[in-house]
């Protein structure tokens, strides 16, 4: 977990500093400050079950097994990219480790995750899939029909709301009458629970009770993560609609210092072997960088292809 959250978030730094240098084209969200959603949810899930994902979305794609190299390339537009560079920050895809894509449209991603589950439950197979998205997306149209649809069938899927308190600058409080987004689950009739975001553990063992049983034919759950975004929503976001003293508040907090501080206290690993760890994701990305700035660009005729399906 400790290793995969720092991947991520070395992964999200140099993705900023290579947008800064005018690398990137478009815009890119950094997943800085919400690691331990992904990583905790994801190590509950087996190589063969399904994430969806969002537009902050590089950190579940790593989480779920991503090669941090092919990403890197294809968010910098390269040809050896998931989607040979065609696709960018916002629709990597991996199908061969789960990752059915992510998604530049809010909330577009859960009707696609409950009918994934849906032709899982109709083929009679053991897989689940994991739905990210965040709090804006759950005051759109798809959020309650797709939650409906998985609800009335009964489906293997688990909705984890990343409610980083921001949907881009609209606070929470402006947006919703309600607490907790997970008392909506009520609705539905499925399980609804809120938890602290910023905790791998208690992440991952919410998630492991909710992925069991809709495994185990129980059907859906809804788990709320309380947590929050260190950067703008995008890079460059000025962020005038946060306080710094709430920004402080929540980076005092930060799920990677939290990780290591319960590691060291409960004698799991020492400094010196937490170093160590560092230190090799810090090597991954370093690799990652020097793979995709060294990847060829597309060429032109790239353009045409995989624009139809197959007529074989």
């Amino acid at each position: 977990m400790l290793s995969k959250m720092l991947e991520i978030r070395l992964f999200e730094e140099k993705i900023e500093a290579f947008f800064m240098n005018n690398l990137i084209g478009g815009t890119v969200h950094l997943y800085i400050g919400q690691e331990a959603v992904a990583v905790g949810a994801c190590a509950t899930l087996q190589k063969e079950d399904y994430i969806v994902s969002n537009h902050r979305g590089h950190g579940h794609c790593i989480a779920k097994g991503a090669d941090s190299r092919k990403m890197m390339a294809e968010i910098l537009g390269k040809e050896t990219g998931y989607c040979r560079g065609k696709g960018g920050s916002m629709h990597v895809s991996d199908i061969e480790i789960g990752n059915l894509g992510a998604n530049g449209i809010v909330g577009a991603g859960i009707p696609i995750a409950s009918g994934a589950a849906l032709a899982l439950k109709l083929q009679q197979r053991k897989q689940v899939v994991v739905c990210f998205f965040g709090d804006g997306a759950s005051n759109t149209g798809s959020f309650h029909e797709g939650i409906n649809l998985a609800s009335v069938n009964s489906l293997p899927v688990v909705f984890v709301c990343e409610n980083n308190g921001y949907a881009i600058s609209s606070s929470f409080s402006n947006t919703f009458s309600i607490s907790n987004i997970s008392d909506r689950a009520q609705a539905y009739g499925i399980p609804g629970i809120s938890i602290d975001g910023m905790d791998v553990i208690g992440v991952y063992e919410a998630m492991q009770h909710a992925v069991d049983r809709a495994r185990n034919g129980g059907g859906p759950s809804f788990i709320e993560c309380m947590t929050y975004r260190f950067k703008g929503h995008y890079i460059g976001d000025p962020g005038t609609y946060r306080t710094r003293k709430e920004l402080e508040a929540w980076r005092k907090k930060d799920p990677i210092e939290q990780l290591k501080r319960s590691l060291k206290k409960n004698k799991i690993l020492s400094p010196k072997e937490i170093r160590k760890i560092e230190a090799e994701a810090a090597a991954k990305i370093k690799d990652a960088e020097q793979f995709s700035l060294e990847s060829p660009e597309p060429k032109g005729e790239e353009a045409f292809l995989s624009v139809y399906g197959s007529t074989a």
